[in-house]
């Protein structure tokens, strides 16, 4: 099963790079562990809607239905990934984890569950969410204590009656905290400070101003890319800001520890929750890729712009690969169109 390039990942970034191979005949193959096309974003909680709009939403070549400015629930995304993938006939087989990637005699050998693939290159395009990450501390609570991470939360109906912790002040933390709120006592710890952007400014989206004042796609190692990176990212949307003003929601700072069934915060309070959400992220796990070069000391890609000090080695979709850009759909493309320009000359 050899093909002239491997693709490993078959979400936003994976059908992008597809995509354009597809554009310019080349061959290649594209390798994915889910049952179907978009399962990612449909295993997300039920409510989850993105924060750019469908007109900052879309891959080379696709189109969403509905309001350009309006803004997408996930399984919109889902299902129009299906039909990115169909309408242009991806080459795609699903169902197929690679379980290692080393590199031989100068070709590349992919382990799956399915046998081994060759290629001449490999495009590694699994995105950044990976592995969702918990604190040590989630151990030492009490089975009484539901506790689930993000990645893991439906719906409300996945929790007992009484109090939520949600632990991250991200824009999925955000979101989880104020669907909660209707239902339960929520109270929110954050690390850092939080700030909150509008979803539109004077009728136009936050994405179209960040575009337009050249944010969006700005270089990672610019004057504007630096100073972005160093900031966390904004809590879009208003609803949360009125609710903690409204105390519908507490905030709590960092949570530092946590035993049987109380967790303690920074500040030196403390609650005992009924549940917890831990939105604290995913981290990286390459641990399939046995190419020596091709990692750092700490496990992540060594790259440049995506491209690898390995001959013949690309990535696509990490979070700042080119610019904040590189890791929403919306910015996938024109990565995904750099390397494949790369790959073929």
């Amino acid at each position: 099963m050899h093909t002239d390039v491997l693709i490993i990942g078959g979400g936003q970034a994976g059908l992008a790079a597809a995509y354009f191979l597809s554009q310019r005949g080349a061959s290649y193959r594209v390798l994915d562990k889910g049952k179907e096309i978009g399962e990612v974003w449909k295993r997300r909680y039920d409510s989850l809607v993105l924060f750019t709009p469908r007109n900052y939403s879309e891959l080379p070549g696709m189109r969403l239905t509905g309001d350009p400015n309006g803004f997408p629930a996930k399984d919109e995304i889902a299902a129009a990934l299906q039909r990115y993938a169909d309408h242009h006939q991806l080459n795609i087989q699903l169902e197929t984890e690679v379980r290692s990637l080393k590199k031989i005699d100068g070709d590349f050998q992919a382990e799956t569950n399915r046998g081994t693939f060759s290629a001449r290159h490999v495009i590694v395009a699994t995105g950044p969410f990976q592995v969702p990450m918990v604190p040590p501390m989630s151990s030492r609570l009490d089975p009484s204590v539901t506790q689930m991470h993000s990645a893991h939360y439906r719906n409300p109906a996945d929790l007992r009656p009484g109090s939520v912790l949600v632990v991250g002040g991200g824009n999925s933390g955000a979101q989880i905290a104020v669907e909660l709120a209707r239902s339960h006592r929520v109270v929110l710890s954050v690390g850092h400070r939080m700030t909150f952007m509008p979803l539109s400014i004077f009728g136009k989206s936050a994405f179209w101003w960040f575009d337009r004042l050249g944010i969006l796609n700005a270089p990672s190692d610019s004057r504007i890319g630096r100073k972005v990176r160093k900031r966390p990212d904004p809590v879009f949307g208003f609803e949360l800001k009125r609710m903690l003003k409204a105390k519908t929601v507490a905030i709590k700072p960092k949570t530092v520890k946590a035993d049987e069934r109380t967790v303690h915060f920074e500040d030196g309070t403390s609650m005992e929750p009924d549940n917890i959400i831990w939105a604290t992220g995913f981290r990286f796990d390459y641990s399939w890729l046995q190419i020596q070069g091709a990692l750092d000391k700490a496990g992540k890609p060594l790259h440049k712009q995506g491209v690898s000090p390995v001959d013949g080695l690309y990535y696509v979709g990490l979070p700042w690969q080119t610019s904040r850009n590189s890791a929403l759909i919306g910015g996938v493309g024109r990565d995904a169109e750099a390397i494949v320009r790369r790959i073929t000359g």
